[in-house]
């Protein structure tokens, strides 16, 4: 069965949205016929993005560009785009860091630097939109991870930061929820041809254990994700705040630990620690 969904005329922002899942999001509420902003800290891949969406039907796009480490900068960037196009229907938080290593093995620095991004950066995501969400009816998805809730060797800070990105979306949850704002985190599984996946399965061998460790027997896709959101954000969903949502073909069944206690292993015979 084939859903449409129509956001014509509704303003979507998606921070990160230039690449990957989110590029996949961006480009769904496209052809859904919204007003499309993106950000990303380049502004080849914001100009790249904005084009392609206008390619796909919103007729208005634009970016702006931003380190969400940098409050300031967000804070600049969603201005912009209220001031051009009024208040947000939609808020889609994207923006991770990731990378494998043992936490024997991590430097302050790194485990600093995913925590910045995916925690403190959906933070100042979430402060900096507030003042422009529409009241009632605006919708945010703060994209997560399925180590938010399953350990996963070798992802201690991603573990620890999309944890805090989940208890965000809950507590935001019950302090906005009077004036008619939902929030909720959506968990990828194994997205296959992202970034985050040439990362964690970096061989084909480990590309062949994660597909064997979802119970669908397969990797997801961009568009998986983008359909999860433009229902959750849609009225249909309009009784749904709080959520944690795996979309993720089963992979938290169990999946996960599997994979990850492979990765566990690897890490340590190829760390000169081990």
């Amino acid at each position: 069965m084939n859903v449409t969904f129509d956001y014509a005329g509704k303003v979507v922002v998606i921070i990160g949205g230039t690449s990957g899942i989110n590029r996949g999001i961006a480009e769904a509420f496209a052809r859904a016929g919204a007003k499309v902003a993106v950000a990303s800290r380049t502004q080849e891949k914001v100009d790249d993005t904005v084009a392609a969406l206008k390619k796909l039907g919103a007729a208005d796009a634009m970016g702006f560009t931003a380190d969400v480490r940098e409050a300031a900068a967000i804070n600049d960037g969603v201005a912009s785009i209220h001031k051009a196009w009024g208040d947000f229907s939609v808020v889609i938080s994207g923006a991770a860091g990731n990378f494998p290593a043992l936490a024997t093995g991590m430097s302050a620095n790194g485990f600093r630097s995913v925590i910045e991004i995916d925690l403190l950066g959906t933070f100042h995501v979430m402060q900096a939109v507030y003042p422009y969400l529409q009241k009632p009816g605006a919708a945010i998805i703060n994209i997560s991870a399925p180590q938010a809730i399953i350990p996963m060797p070798a992802q201690s800070h991603v573990c620890a930061a999309k944890a805090g990105v989940d208890m965000i979306t809950r507590t935001l949850a019950l302090e906005w929820g009077g004036e008619g704002i939902r929030i909720n985190s959506v968990i990828p599984g194994p997205i296959d041809g992202t970034e985050g996946m040439k990362r964690l399965a970096p061989t084909e061998a480990v590309r062949h254990a994660v597909v064997n460790s979802v119970p669908l027997k397969r990797m997801g896709t961009p568009q998986d994700i983008a359909n999860a959101c433009l229902f959750l954000v849609s009225d249909m969903a309009s009784y749904i705040t709080g959520a944690i949502v795996p979309v993720d073909g089963g992979w938290v069944q169990g999946g996960v630990a599997m994979v990850g206690a492979g990765l566990g292993e690897m890490m340590k015979k190829s760390s000169p620690r081990s």
